[in-house]
């Protein structure tokens, strides 16, 4: 019998960028009918490329046993990462990129290769802010996250 299948629709938002971040995952789980979770979250400083990591990896960490997990972002950086092996390359170089700069968002980048370890993953990008209702979800979470924490702190 194979893994469960997961979808996971994950987004992030800054404003500005750099400033405060929010992060959002929809996870739907396509063979048990009616089966969908929803996470969110904000950081007072951050970047729009760690929101998008960081809603990728709260939602892989999340899973609860090994599956098939598909993920949807309107981040090029992230798939690409992954399904053009960027990652496979920094890695060889010691967390350098080809111009033998530090990689940007390392700590993030070593947490999510961890988190995909125990799954088959996949990655998918879709257009954001598009007809796509889940990532337009998973953006609509991330901005709430974002204006709640903004609210908290008086920005």
């Amino acid at each position: 019998m194979s893994p469960p299948l997961v979808h996971i629709y994950c987004d992030g938002a800054c404003s500005p960028n750099p400033g405060l971040g929010g992060w959002g995952a929809v996870l739907i789980a396509p063979e048990r009918a009616g089966y969908r979770k929803e996470l969110s979250g904000a950081e007072p400083d951050s970047t729009n490329n760690r929101m998008e990591l960081t809603g990728a990896l709260v939602a892989l960490q999340s899973l609860k046993m090994a599956c098939r997990v598909q993920v949807f972002t309107d981040s090029q950086y992230l798939r690409n990462a992954f399904e053009s092996k960027w990652l496979d390359k920094w890695q060889r170089n010691g967390w350098r990129t080809s111009d033998k700069k530090p990689v940007s968002n390392a700590d993030l980048w070593r947490e999510l290769l961890e988190a995909t370890r125990a799954h088959e993953v996949s990655w998918h990008w879709v257009r954001g802010h598009s007809d796509d209702v889940e990532n337009n979800r998973a953006d609509a979470l991330a901005v709430a996250a974002r204006l709640e924490l903004a609210a908290r702190l008086g920005r």
